[in-house]
């Protein structure tokens, strides 16, 4: 039952980031587009994600419920020590989540929508960053785990191991990745100059994602941070990144042909990729102190408790994807066969 209670763990995890990461990246491409194309992207992600953005969180929520019931110790590490950026993340969904609404269904058009619009942008960049650096945290071996809180400062315990160049460097490729996403995927949902401003969007957030990448992982092998030298040793996981470089070259000829779906799927492999390369390398041992690394299987909760969740995350799953996959597939969002697009094909020629 805990391989089931793992399996739903990673799922989630997977899920969040493609469908919240997709959710996110769609502000930060409509951030960094000009003034003239923003009334545009902002009509395209209304009609993408107006069915579905809301129901893109629950993975999250389901990740959370399964650290906190299946995992208490990290759940315990999570909630205390990395309590500000966690906390910064939940005010950028809500933020971002009210702004999304009221700039769509307030009847009144005023000076408001442009406070509705900039919050939605800024939230949309912002969250990512800190669920980004909130993951650094976990791995960058700065948290300092302590019995007496009282004889430890509170920047040693609650801003160093999450506010550091390093984290930063992990939240903004997660940001990038998010926008590299939404860009891809925007382009199936659009024509003519519209498509090819997501195109340009996709070229330029890929081109962002590879510097940035270099920019990690040369920082963190050079200032010693175990996670990353883990990374760069292990074959798997160069493997994995050296896959998604080389993947880029079927991207762009799909996207080049006018095969929209495909270009999903081939942007969604990319980013799965990249996951499974950075939780390969150091999977359980997730998190990583001053002092040791904790094992994901220490500390878990009782056999009789991972049953019963396992039972219920069966169930759960069972009523939830079906739902999922009919609320995707009712708003054209989920294809399996198409055939190109010729209209478009010379626009890339």
């Amino acid at each position: 039952m805990l391989y089931v209670v793992l399996f739903f763990l990673l799922f989630s995890l997977l899920l969040y980031v493609l469908l919240g990461g997709a959710d996110f990246g769609a502000g930060i491409v409509e951030l960094f587009s000009s003034a003239e194309h923003r009334e545009k992207t902002r009509d395209t992600i209304y009609r993408v994600m107006g069915p579905i953005w809301e129901a893109n969180h629950i993975w999250l929520i389901i990740l959370l419920v399964i650290l906190w019931v299946a995992f208490p110790v990290y759940f315990n590490i999570m909630v205390v020590y990395l309590h500000i950026p966690l906390t910064l993340v939940l005010l950028g969904i809500t933020i971002r989540g009210v702004a999304f609404v009221f700039r769509h269904y307030d009847a009144v058009v005023d000076q408001s929508q442009l406070w509705y619009n900039r919050l939605f942008r800024i939230g949309s960049f912002v969250t990512p960053v800190f669920l980004g650096m909130s993951f650094a945290a976990l791995v960058g071996g700065k948290i300092t785990l302590t019995e007496d809180f009282t004889h430890t400062g509170f920047y040693e315990l609650f801003m160093q191991n999450w506010l550091n160049i390093f984290n930063l460097l992990v939240g903004l490729f997660y940001a990038s990745l998010c926008a590299f996403l939404a860009a891809t995927f925007l382009i199936g949902e659009a024509n003519g100059e519209v498509r090819k401003l997501y195109s340009r969007r996709s070229a330029f957030f890929t081109v962002i994602l590879v510097i940035l990448g270099l920019i990690l992982l040369l920082y963190g092998y050079f200032k010693d941070i175990e996670f990353v030298k883990d990374f760069l040793h292990n074959p798997v996981s160069l493997i994995c990144i050296g896959l998604s470089g080389v993947l880029l070259i079927p991207l762009w000829k799909f996207i080049k042909k006018g095969y929209r779906i495909a270009s999903r799927f081939m942007a969604g492999l990319q980013v799965i990729l990249i996951l499974f390369a950075a939780l390969y390398a150091h999977f359980p041992y997730i998190i990583i102190t001053e002092e040791k690394e904790l094992s994901l299987l220490e500390g878990i909760a009782t056999p009789s408790t991972i049953s019963n969740l396992a039972i219920m995350l069966i169930i759960g799953g069972a009523v939830i994807l079906p739902g999922l996959f009919h609320l995707m597939k009712s708003f054209n969002m989920i294809k399996v066969l198409e055939k190109p697009d010729n209209t478009d094909e010379n626009e890339y020629s």
